[in-house]
């Protein structure tokens, strides 16, 4: 574990994962982001966490990459600078897909600006929640003389927001903040900012209370739809999910009991 990744159980089944470079406002340094990748991995391992919560020390999320210090990449001796740039993409295109891959629902708690990398990282998050007035999110590569199409950047968006925007915001590369996220659907939610973590938690305690597999599989279902070919080929895809936890578990027999019983459901599971 590095000092630069934090993790704490907040409450029971819930792991809270912080960015911690809170002077750098936790910049994407190689240092940082191959423990923050390492640390998701071992998480998503640990069966007693049912939902993760993501955000950043200090007064940021993620300010992208660090321009000053960015750490050393490992594995890179022999190499010459083109396939050490390969390299560091693929090391950072990995964290988005760790993010993607865990087995647990993840919810960024965008607590203060997610600039260029930051911002792919709260869309590579399931849920974001974000702190009114704090929080802003900056596709800031076109900023910086670069393209603004980065780590999955130019295909999450346009599915978050819609094509229109999100041609608007990547071209522009203007601010957007808490208020506006909220209204074009970029996050979930606008909170005030110390009601912003026990809002993640909140959202956490309800997911963990259902069926595990049955989480497991909408997370993925809701993914594969953004990926998926037709309509047809995507119901397909959910009634094998559908059936598989209805067939394999005793779960809509105890749902069934529980509202009739007047009580919360015990998912087994």
């Amino acid at each position: 574990m590095s000092d630069f990744v934090l993790v704490e159980r907040p409450r029971p089944h819930i792991a809270l994962v912080t960015l911690n470079r809170p002077e750098r406002m936790n910049a994407m340094a190689f240092d940082v982001m191959v423990p923050f990748r390492d640390t998701l991995a071992e998480i998503s391992r640990d069966n007693d966490v049912r939902a993760v919560v993501v955000t950043g020390a200090g007064r940021g999320f993620c300010s992208g990459a660090d321009q000053e210090s960015p750490g050393r990449i490992p594995g890179i001796d022999g190499l010459t600078v083109s396939t050490i740039a390969l390299r560091s993409m693929e090391l950072l295109d990995d964290v988005i897909r760790t993010l993607r891959r865990m087995h647990q629902p993840v919810i960024a708690a965008v607590n203060g600006p997610a600039i260029g990398g930051g911002l792919c990282l709260a869309l590579a998050a399931d849920v974001r929640l974000a702190a009114s007035g704090d929080a802003y999110f900056r596709a800031a590569g076109i900023n910086n003389g670069l393209t603004a199409s980065e780590l999955g950047l130019s295909y999450l968006l346009p599915r978050a927001i819609g094509s229109s925007r999100a041609f608007e915001i990547m071209l522009s590369g203007r601010d957007v903040d808490a208020a506006e996220a909220e209204r074009i659907g970029l996050v979930s939610r606008a909170v005030e900012p110390d009601k912003l973590l026990d809002a993640c938690y909140d959202l956490a305690d309800r997911i963990a209370g259902f069926s595990r597999p049955g989480v497991e599989l909408t997370k993925r279902m809701l993914w594969a739809s953004l990926d998926s070919g037709s309509l047809d080929a995507h119901m397909d895809h959910e009634g094998l999910g559908q059936l598989f936890v209805r067939l394999t578990t005793r779960n809509f027999e105890e749902a069934t009991a529980a509202r009739k019983q007047g009580r919360p459901p015990r998912f087994a599971d």
